[in-house]
């Protein structure tokens, strides 16, 4: 299979896409099987590349590869390695458009919003770089006049990554800037929607010295495989995962049986809150954010919207009028705002939501039109949303923008907090009273006040319930890469 031209002529760097995986040391192009799976393009169906599907085995390589690298990687020292992930990052920001250009032909999203994550991605490797030099023990005080105690934070190990489709730079970014940062080694398996964003981030590597087998990029149809390795290979001391509740759990039991160390960010259900004090044209602008970004693919997408009765009226007038002039096409059109759905089950998905909403006596105002075989759906606004339907209960994952109603603070927070889930959740108010109450109230792990836009590097990101365990991002990030060994020193003249 050779790279389709579609993908080729939009390229400065046609080297940066591969058909290959990075299995420890060494590129493999094809598997032992001689399996391969396809990359689309999901806005035109067009095939871009053509992978190896590998297999456990090669997995179970690349990890034997990883462990003996980070033997060597964890002994240098966080500036040498911080010197390592500049260089990678300098590439990154290089090579800016060439990556969204791979992003948006395999995942859909709008070019400039693929170039805004490529360095959204980037700003967690020179984060992370910098935080290398600052990975702090403690000297305690002792318990007896004759000890001193002295706390280290050591490199966990060998970490097996699996990453999610909407976002396939920054997802792996979140994880392996701070992997590699405090002496770790990662082997990763992207989606199978998305592996070439992926991939050519191991091409950069290479060319910024990461040491062989520090990274490795084991392409496959499903994750299944690789996530039974990992769970149970010795070898690997920690797992992170992006991706559904229902495959969180799954790991979870498998790597019960030795005890894996799990970081999982997994599903969402945020709630949107409108108050009455609210500006309302900044709050319509943080909707249309935090709910059609990526086309309403996000795990931070703002899934329920709530707005108080004394304004909904006017809420939903501006909210449908901006809604209506929101461009649906191609990400390389110019001034396209949503792109299509990765695949037919999302579009499905969506659609049954409307419908189940409809059926329970919601309005359809704008959207909603079946999408004629194609992975683009409509931007869709529908009111008189109930806790019964379908998007109360479920992350649609897709651009549907259900609005309830509520009357007063209390309501709205036992309705919010009625979902399993627990990542984000977004409120506009002015009342200060009002802010702490609600943003104190809210079971999530991340609560953005009058604003949409809550991702950031400095910012630890993660969720509680059935959201997931752990943080990604700012200093608390590299807490779950680290193991913390106390040391007592008896003997010590006082």
């Amino acid at each position: 299979m050779v790279v389709h031209d579609s993908l080729l002529a939009r390229l400065h760097d046609k080297t940066l896409v591969v058909e290959a995986a990075k299995v420890g040391t060494r590129w493999v192009y094809n598997a032992t099987d001689g399996q391969r799976f396809d990359v689309h393009n999901p806005s035109t169906g067009v095939i871009l590349a053509s992978l190896p599907a590998l297999s456990a085995g090669d997995a179970r390589k690349a990890i034997a590869d990883a462990k003996k690298a980070q033997l060597s990687w964890v002994k240098k020292t966080g500036k040498d390695r911080a010197a390592h992930l500049m260089r990678w990052h300098r590439l990154w920001i290089d090579n800016a458009d060439d990556l969204a250009t791979i992003l948006t032909a395999e995942q859909g999203k709008p070019f400039t919003e693929a170039r805004g994550e490529i360095l959204y991605g980037a700003a967690y490797l020179e984060w992370f770089a910098e935080e290398a030099k600052r990975i702090y023990g403690d000297v305690i005080p002792a318990h007896v006049e004759n000890a001193r105690i002295l706390v280290l934070k050591q490199a966990i190990g060998v970490v097996a990554a699996i990453t999610p489709w909407n976002f396939p730079n920054a997802m792996i970014a979140r994880k392996v800037a701070p992997a590699l940062a405090v002496g770790c080694a990662m082997v990763a398996k992207p989606a199978a929607e998305t592996p070439l964003s992926t991939l050519a981030l191991a091409v950069l590597a290479d060319r910024a010295g990461i040491p062989d087998g520090l990274f490795s990029v084991i392409t496959a149809r499903s994750g299944a495989e690789f996530g039974r390795e990992v769970t149970s290979n010795p070898d690997v001391s920690k797992i992170t995962f992006t991706g559904s509740t229902e495959v969180g759990r799954i790991l979870m039991r498998q790597g019960a049986e030795q005890i894996k160390k799990l970081g999982l960010e997994l599903g969402g259900n945020a709630p949107f809150i409108v108050f009455d004090d609210a500006d309302l044209d900044s709050a319509v602008e943080g909707a249309i954010l935090a709910k059609f970004r990526n086309a309403g693919q996000t795990c931070v997408c703002a899934n329920r919207i709530y707005v108080q009765s004394s304004i909904h009226d006017a809420f939903v007038a501006k909210f449908v009028t901006r809604v209506r002039n929101l461009k649906v096409g191609d990400g390389f059109e110019p001034d396209t705002v949503i792109g299509p759905l990765i695949n037919r089950s999302s579009v499905a998905k969506v659609q049954d939501h409307i419908e189940d909403a409809i059926k329970q006596g919601a309005v359809l105002l704008t959207g909603g039109s079946p999408d004629g075989g194609t992975h683009f759906v409509e931007p869709t606004v529908i009111i008189g949303a109930c806790a019964s339907m379908k998007v109360a209960t479920e992350e649609t994952f897709g651009p549907l923008a259900p609005i309830f109603r509520f009357d007063d603070v209390d309501e709205v927070i036992e309705l919010a907090n009625s979902s399993e889930f627990g990542l984000s959740g977004y409120f506009y108010a002015k009342d200060m009273a009002r802010i702490f109450k609600v943003a104190e109230a809210l079971e999530v792990g991340i609560v953005g006040v009058n604003t949409g836009l809550i991702s950031t590097e400095v910012a630890p990101f993660g969720g509680v319930k059935q959201s997931g365990l752990g943080r990604e991002g700012s200093r608390y990030g590299a807490d779950d890469y680290l193991e913390i060994k106390y040391i007592c020193l008896g003997g010590q003249s006082a």
